[in-house]
Protein backbone atom coordinates (compact mmCIF):
# COMPACT_ATOMS: atom_id res chain seq x y z
CA UNK A 1 0.00 0.00 0.00
CA UNK A 2 1.59 3.14 -1.36
CA UNK A 3 1.17 5.98 -3.71
CA UNK A 4 0.74 3.31 -6.56
CA UNK A 5 -2.68 2.30 -4.64
CA UNK A 6 -3.13 6.43 -4.63
CA UNK A 7 -2.22 6.88 -8.24
CA UNK A 8 -4.58 3.55 -9.32
CA UNK A 9 -7.05 5.13 -7.53
CA UNK A 10 -7.10 8.25 -9.19
CA UNK A 11 -7.17 6.51 -12.73
CA UNK A 12 -10.16 4.77 -11.92
CA UNK A 13 -11.79 7.66 -11.17
CA UNK A 14 -11.35 9.01 -14.47
CA UNK A 15 -12.23 5.72 -16.15
CA UNK A 16 -14.96 4.66 -13.91
CA UNK A 17 -15.99 7.75 -12.63
CA UNK A 18 -15.57 6.43 -9.25
CA UNK A 19 -14.89 9.06 -6.31
CA UNK A 20 -11.18 7.79 -5.20
CA UNK A 21 -12.23 9.23 -1.99
CA UNK A 22 -15.28 7.01 -1.47
CA UNK A 23 -13.23 3.69 -1.80
CA UNK A 24 -10.52 5.12 0.30
CA UNK A 25 -12.94 5.80 2.92
CA UNK A 26 -14.42 2.00 2.19
CA UNK A 27 -10.68 0.91 2.35
CA UNK A 28 -10.21 1.80 6.07
CA UNK A 29 -13.81 0.79 7.04
CA UNK A 30 -12.85 -2.35 5.58
CA UNK A 31 -9.21 -2.29 7.21
CA UNK A 32 -10.73 -2.15 10.30
CA UNK A 33 -12.57 -5.64 10.20
CA UNK A 34 -9.71 -6.95 8.81
CA UNK A 35 -7.40 -6.03 11.56
CA UNK A 36 -9.72 -6.73 14.35
CA UNK A 37 -9.73 -9.76 12.88
CA UNK A 38 -6.28 -10.88 11.90
CA UNK A 39 -5.41 -10.04 14.97
CA UNK A 40 -7.97 -10.52 17.54
CA UNK A 41 -8.09 -6.83 18.81
CA UNK A 42 -11.54 -5.96 20.31
CA UNK A 43 -10.19 -2.22 20.63
CA UNK A 44 -11.51 0.24 19.10
CA UNK A 45 -9.39 1.59 16.59
CA UNK A 46 -9.38 3.77 12.80
CA UNK A 47 -7.35 2.87 10.31
CA UNK A 48 -5.57 6.04 8.73
CA UNK A 49 -4.73 6.12 4.61
CA UNK A 50 -2.48 8.75 3.96
CA UNK A 51 -3.70 10.46 0.21
CA UNK A 52 -0.62 12.02 -0.71
CA UNK A 53 1.45 8.98 0.15
CA UNK A 54 -0.88 5.96 0.75
CA UNK A 55 0.78 5.20 4.05
CA UNK A 56 -1.48 3.12 5.96
CA UNK A 57 -1.63 3.43 9.90
CA UNK A 58 -3.90 1.92 12.57
CA UNK A 59 -4.52 3.59 15.84
CA UNK A 60 -6.02 2.73 18.98
CA UNK A 61 -8.66 4.89 20.27
CA UNK A 62 -9.00 5.27 24.05
CA UNK A 63 -11.04 7.26 26.75
CA UNK A 64 -9.35 8.78 29.09
CA UNK A 65 -10.63 8.21 32.37
CA UNK A 66 -9.46 8.47 36.11
CA UNK A 67 -9.64 4.82 36.94
CA UNK A 68 -8.95 1.85 34.11
CA UNK A 69 -11.69 -0.76 34.33
CA UNK A 70 -11.02 -2.12 30.56
CA UNK A 71 -7.56 -1.52 29.25
CA UNK A 72 -8.90 -2.28 25.68
CA UNK A 73 -11.27 1.19 25.53
CA UNK A 74 -9.57 3.10 28.42
CA UNK A 75 -6.45 4.76 29.41
CA UNK A 76 -5.66 6.51 33.18
CA UNK A 77 -5.44 10.51 32.89
CA UNK A 78 -1.59 9.94 34.11
CA UNK A 79 -0.70 8.34 31.20
CA UNK A 80 -2.48 10.32 28.71
CA UNK A 81 -1.09 13.31 29.48
CA UNK A 82 2.45 11.74 29.19
CA UNK A 83 1.48 11.43 25.78
CA UNK A 84 0.40 15.14 25.89
CA UNK A 85 -0.47 17.65 28.87
CA UNK A 86 -3.21 18.92 26.90
CA UNK A 87 -5.68 15.82 27.40
CA UNK A 88 -8.42 16.03 29.66
CA UNK A 89 -10.75 13.48 31.03
CA UNK A 90 -13.45 12.33 28.50
CA UNK A 91 -10.79 13.02 26.00
CA UNK A 92 -10.16 10.21 23.38
CA UNK A 93 -6.45 9.44 22.90
CA UNK A 94 -5.19 7.62 20.04
CA UNK A 95 -2.24 5.21 20.04
CA UNK A 96 -0.80 4.00 16.90
CA UNK A 97 -0.20 0.24 16.49
CA UNK A 98 -0.03 -0.61 13.22
CA UNK A 99 1.40 -4.41 13.07
CA UNK A 100 4.89 -4.53 11.09
CA UNK A 101 3.12 -7.15 8.70
CA UNK A 102 0.01 -4.76 8.12
CA UNK A 103 0.94 -4.30 4.32
CA UNK A 104 0.05 -7.48 2.80
CA UNK A 105 -3.41 -8.03 4.62
CA UNK A 106 -4.05 -4.30 3.58
CA UNK A 107 -3.05 -5.10 0.14
CA UNK A 108 -5.61 -7.82 -0.16
CA UNK A 109 -8.52 -5.92 2.11
CA UNK A 110 -7.74 -3.15 -0.85
CA UNK A 111 -8.02 -5.13 -4.01
CA UNK A 112 -11.19 -6.93 -2.50
CA UNK A 113 -12.76 -3.26 -1.73
CA UNK A 114 -11.92 -1.74 -5.42
CA UNK A 115 -13.15 -4.43 -7.34
CA UNK A 116 -16.51 -4.45 -5.18
CA UNK A 117 -16.97 -1.12 -5.46
CA UNK A 118 -15.90 -0.93 -9.20
CA UNK A 119 -18.55 -4.12 -9.74
CA UNK A 120 -21.02 -1.77 -7.88
CA UNK A 121 -20.08 1.06 -10.07
CA UNK A 122 -20.59 -1.34 -13.06
CA UNK A 123 -24.17 -2.45 -11.92
CA UNK A 124 -25.50 1.21 -11.36
CA UNK A 125 -24.37 2.42 -14.57
CA UNK A 126 -26.20 -0.11 -16.23
CA UNK A 127 -29.10 0.08 -14.02
CA UNK A 128 -29.22 4.00 -14.81
CA UNK A 129 -28.48 3.42 -18.81
CA UNK A 130 -31.43 0.65 -18.76
CA UNK A 131 -33.97 2.04 -16.23
CA UNK A 132 -33.58 5.32 -18.79
CA UNK A 133 -35.02 3.09 -21.57
CA UNK A 134 -37.76 1.19 -20.51
CA UNK A 135 -40.44 1.20 -23.44
CA UNK A 136 -37.55 1.11 -25.50
CA UNK A 137 -36.55 -2.02 -28.21
CA UNK A 138 -33.42 -3.63 -27.13
CA UNK A 139 -31.60 -6.13 -29.66
CA UNK A 140 -29.82 -9.29 -28.18
CA UNK A 141 -28.22 -12.61 -28.57
CA UNK A 142 -29.94 -15.30 -27.20
CA UNK A 143 -27.73 -17.07 -24.33
CA UNK A 144 -29.23 -19.73 -22.89
CA UNK A 145 -32.98 -21.56 -22.12
CA UNK A 146 -33.61 -22.06 -18.40
CA UNK A 147 -36.77 -23.41 -16.75
CA UNK A 148 -38.55 -21.71 -20.10
CA UNK A 149 -37.36 -18.67 -19.10
CA UNK A 150 -34.98 -17.02 -22.12
CA UNK A 151 -31.84 -14.78 -21.27
CA UNK A 152 -30.83 -12.52 -24.01
CA UNK A 153 -27.44 -11.27 -24.10
CA UNK A 154 -27.11 -7.09 -24.33
CA UNK A 155 -23.57 -7.00 -23.89
CA UNK A 156 -23.17 -5.19 -20.84
CA UNK A 157 -25.67 -7.20 -19.44
CA UNK A 158 -28.32 -9.79 -20.04
CA UNK A 159 -32.46 -9.36 -20.12
CA UNK A 160 -34.65 -12.21 -18.94
CA UNK A 161 -37.75 -12.82 -21.37
CA UNK A 162 -40.25 -14.97 -19.06
CA UNK A 163 -42.56 -17.42 -20.75
CA UNK A 164 -45.65 -15.17 -19.71
CA UNK A 165 -44.06 -12.75 -22.20
CA UNK A 166 -43.04 -14.84 -24.46
CA UNK A 167 -45.45 -15.34 -27.91
CA UNK A 168 -47.84 -18.62 -27.84
CA UNK A 169 -46.33 -20.92 -30.26
CA UNK A 170 -42.91 -19.19 -31.04
CA UNK A 171 -39.63 -21.26 -30.17
CA UNK A 172 -36.43 -20.27 -30.36
CA UNK A 173 -32.68 -21.30 -30.61
CA UNK A 174 -29.09 -20.16 -28.73
CA UNK A 175 -27.16 -17.74 -30.44
CA UNK A 176 -30.42 -16.32 -32.17
CA UNK A 177 -30.60 -12.47 -32.67
CA UNK A 178 -33.77 -11.44 -30.79
CA UNK A 179 -35.57 -8.05 -30.79
CA UNK A 180 -37.84 -7.12 -27.14
CA UNK A 181 -39.01 -4.73 -25.40
CA UNK A 182 -38.02 -3.31 -22.28
CA UNK A 183 -40.81 -3.66 -19.61
CA UNK A 184 -39.26 -3.11 -16.55
CA UNK A 185 -36.11 -2.70 -14.87
CA UNK A 186 -35.21 -3.59 -11.69
CA UNK A 187 -32.40 -3.29 -8.75
CA UNK A 188 -31.75 -6.50 -7.23
CA UNK A 189 -28.40 -7.53 -4.99
CA UNK A 190 -26.91 -9.23 -8.16
CA UNK A 191 -27.28 -6.23 -10.26
CA UNK A 192 -29.87 -4.89 -12.47
CA UNK A 193 -32.48 -7.35 -13.77
CA UNK A 194 -34.48 -6.23 -17.06
CA UNK A 195 -37.56 -7.75 -18.15
CA UNK A 196 -37.99 -7.52 -21.64
CA UNK A 197 -41.67 -9.02 -23.52
CA UNK A 198 -42.56 -10.23 -27.25
CA UNK A 199 -46.02 -10.22 -26.09
CA UNK A 200 -46.46 -6.02 -25.13
CA UNK A 201 -48.20 -3.80 -27.35
CA UNK A 202 -45.57 -1.51 -27.01
CA UNK A 203 -43.05 -3.57 -29.52
CA UNK A 204 -45.48 -3.86 -32.24
CA UNK A 205 -45.18 0.39 -31.78
CA UNK A 206 -41.63 0.67 -31.37
CA UNK A 207 -40.94 -2.16 -34.83
CA UNK A 208 -43.00 0.84 -36.65
CA UNK A 209 -40.88 3.84 -35.27
CA UNK A 210 -38.22 2.13 -36.30
CA UNK A 211 -39.15 0.97 -40.04
CA UNK A 212 -41.42 3.86 -41.20
CA UNK A 213 -39.18 7.05 -41.38
CA UNK A 214 -42.43 9.11 -41.49
CA UNK A 215 -43.06 7.83 -37.92
CA UNK A 216 -40.04 8.75 -36.92
CA UNK A 217 -39.98 11.77 -37.66
CA UNK A 218 -43.17 12.95 -36.77
CA UNK A 219 -45.33 13.30 -39.63
CA UNK A 220 -47.38 10.10 -38.68
CA UNK A 221 -48.26 9.29 -35.39
CA UNK A 222 -48.94 5.90 -33.83
CA UNK A 223 -52.49 6.83 -32.12
CA UNK A 224 -53.75 3.49 -30.73
CA UNK A 225 -52.24 -0.23 -30.81
CA UNK A 226 -54.30 -3.30 -29.84
CA UNK A 227 -52.55 -6.48 -29.95
CA UNK A 228 -53.13 -10.21 -29.35
CA UNK A 229 -49.82 -11.03 -29.65
CA UNK A 230 -48.84 -14.22 -31.98
CA UNK A 231 -52.14 -13.88 -33.99
CA UNK A 232 -53.45 -10.54 -35.05
CA UNK A 233 -52.79 -6.67 -34.28
CA UNK A 234 -54.35 -3.68 -35.05
CA UNK A 235 -52.80 -0.25 -35.20
CA UNK A 236 -54.53 3.83 -35.98
CA UNK A 237 -52.38 5.97 -37.37
CA UNK A 238 -52.91 9.90 -38.10
CA UNK A 239 -50.91 11.93 -40.45
CA UNK A 240 -50.15 15.41 -39.85
CA UNK A 241 -49.77 16.22 -43.30
CA UNK A 242 -52.45 16.18 -45.42
CA UNK A 243 -50.81 15.07 -48.35
CA UNK A 244 -48.91 11.86 -46.81
CA UNK A 245 -50.97 8.86 -46.18
CA UNK A 246 -50.26 7.31 -43.10
CA UNK A 247 -51.81 3.99 -43.80
CA UNK A 248 -49.56 3.68 -46.91
CA UNK A 249 -46.14 4.90 -44.87
CA UNK A 250 -46.93 2.50 -43.24
CA UNK A 251 -47.46 -0.28 -45.06
CA UNK A 252 -44.54 0.88 -47.11
CA UNK A 253 -43.68 0.27 -51.30
CA UNK A 254 -45.22 -3.44 -52.01
CA UNK A 255 -45.88 -3.51 -49.01
CA UNK A 256 -41.95 -3.66 -47.36
CA UNK A 257 -42.15 -1.98 -44.51
CA UNK A 258 -45.10 -3.89 -42.81
CA UNK A 259 -43.73 -7.12 -43.98
CA UNK A 260 -40.44 -5.98 -41.84
CA UNK A 261 -42.18 -6.30 -39.29
CA UNK A 262 -44.41 -9.08 -39.77
CA UNK A 263 -41.54 -11.31 -40.16
CA UNK A 264 -39.98 -10.45 -37.20
CA UNK A 265 -42.70 -11.10 -34.88
CA UNK A 266 -43.15 -14.61 -37.21
CA UNK A 267 -46.31 -14.16 -39.37
CA UNK A 268 -48.65 -11.98 -36.63
CA UNK A 269 -51.27 -10.47 -38.66
CA UNK A 270 -50.77 -6.23 -38.81
CA UNK A 271 -54.40 -4.14 -39.71
CA UNK A 272 -53.15 -0.54 -40.28
CA UNK A 273 -56.16 1.76 -39.61
CA UNK A 274 -56.88 5.54 -40.23
CA UNK A 275 -57.52 7.37 -37.41
CA UNK A 276 -60.03 9.91 -37.41
CA UNK A 277 -61.46 12.42 -34.73
CA UNK A 278 -65.27 11.64 -35.68
CA UNK A 279 -65.81 8.44 -33.69
CA UNK A 280 -68.35 6.88 -36.14
CA UNK A 281 -65.55 6.71 -38.95
CA UNK A 282 -62.90 5.41 -36.46
CA UNK A 283 -64.67 2.58 -35.47
CA UNK A 284 -66.11 1.58 -38.73
CA UNK A 285 -62.42 2.04 -39.70
CA UNK A 286 -60.98 -0.32 -36.87
CA UNK A 287 -63.42 -2.97 -38.07
CA UNK A 288 -61.23 -3.31 -41.16
CA UNK A 289 -61.28 -4.98 -43.27
CA UNK A 290 -64.55 -5.35 -42.65
CA UNK A 291 -66.88 -2.89 -44.76
CA UNK A 292 -69.60 -1.19 -42.56
CA UNK A 293 -72.79 0.42 -42.91
CA UNK A 294 -73.57 2.50 -40.42
CA UNK A 295 -72.28 3.27 -36.82
CA UNK A 296 -74.28 4.40 -34.51
CA UNK A 297 -72.82 5.72 -30.94
CA UNK A 298 -73.50 6.66 -26.94
CA UNK A 299 -71.47 9.25 -26.22
CA UNK A 300 -71.84 8.75 -22.36
CA UNK A 301 -71.76 4.94 -22.05
CA UNK A 302 -69.16 4.69 -25.08
CA UNK A 303 -70.81 2.11 -26.94
CA UNK A 304 -71.31 1.75 -30.46
CA UNK A 305 -73.54 -0.34 -32.49
CA UNK A 306 -72.24 -1.00 -35.98
CA UNK A 307 -74.57 -2.04 -38.96
CA UNK A 308 -72.30 -4.37 -41.61
CA UNK A 309 -73.64 -6.30 -45.13
CA UNK A 310 -75.00 -9.79 -44.18
CA UNK A 311 -72.06 -10.88 -46.05
CA UNK A 312 -69.83 -8.60 -44.15
CA UNK A 313 -70.83 -10.19 -40.35
CA UNK A 314 -68.46 -12.98 -39.84
CA UNK A 315 -65.51 -10.72 -41.36
CA UNK A 316 -66.40 -8.39 -39.22
CA UNK A 317 -66.85 -9.86 -35.83
CA UNK A 318 -63.53 -12.57 -37.05
CA UNK A 319 -62.64 -15.79 -35.43
CA UNK A 320 -63.51 -16.35 -31.84
CA UNK A 321 -64.91 -12.28 -31.90
CA UNK A 322 -60.85 -11.40 -32.50
CA UNK A 323 -61.54 -8.81 -34.89
CA UNK A 324 -64.45 -7.04 -33.00
CA UNK A 325 -62.75 -7.60 -29.66
CA UNK A 326 -59.63 -5.92 -30.99
CA UNK A 327 -61.40 -3.31 -32.92
CA UNK A 328 -62.93 -2.47 -29.37
CA UNK A 329 -59.57 -2.19 -27.43
CA UNK A 330 -57.97 0.16 -30.04
CA UNK A 331 -60.98 2.38 -29.88
CA UNK A 332 -61.65 2.17 -26.37
CA UNK A 333 -65.35 1.83 -27.08
CA UNK A 334 -67.98 -0.94 -26.44
CA UNK A 335 -69.06 -2.28 -30.05
CA UNK A 336 -71.86 -4.43 -31.22
CA UNK A 337 -72.20 -5.36 -34.05
CA UNK A 338 -75.65 -5.86 -36.53
CA UNK A 339 -75.77 -7.60 -39.67
CA UNK A 340 -78.19 -5.77 -42.42
CA UNK A 341 -80.89 -8.62 -41.68
CA UNK A 342 -80.50 -8.22 -37.90
CA UNK A 343 -80.82 -4.88 -37.62
CA UNK A 344 -83.99 -4.76 -39.90
CA UNK A 345 -85.73 -7.07 -38.10
CA UNK A 346 -85.01 -5.42 -34.68
CA UNK A 347 -86.29 -2.43 -36.39
CA UNK A 348 -83.31 -0.54 -36.34
CA UNK A 349 -82.95 2.28 -37.82
CA UNK A 350 -80.02 3.07 -40.26
CA UNK A 351 -78.69 4.71 -42.87
CA UNK A 352 -78.09 2.69 -45.64
CA UNK A 353 -75.04 2.90 -47.92
CA UNK A 354 -73.94 4.76 -45.70
CA UNK A 355 -69.89 5.44 -46.48
CA UNK A 356 -66.78 5.31 -44.23
CA UNK A 357 -63.41 5.18 -46.67
CA UNK A 358 -60.81 3.83 -45.06
CA UNK A 359 -57.36 5.28 -45.82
Amino acid sequence: MNLELIEALKELEKEKGIDSEIIIEAIEAALISAYKKNFGSLQNVRVFIDRVTGEIKVFARKEVVEKVEDERAEIALEDAIKINPKYELNDVVEIEVTPKNFGRIAAQTAKQVVVQRIREAERTLIYDEFSNRESDIVTGTIQRIEAKNIFIDLGKTEAILTPTEQIPGESHNIHERIKAYIVEVRKTPKGPQIIVSRTHPGLLKRLFELEVPEIHDGIVEIKSVSREAGSRSKIAVYSHDENVDPVGACVGPKGMRVQTIVNELRGEKIDIVKWDKNMEVYIANSLSPAKVLDVQINEEEKKARVIVPDYQLSLAIGKEGQNARLAAKLTGWKIDIKSETQAKEAGIYFEDNKEYVEG
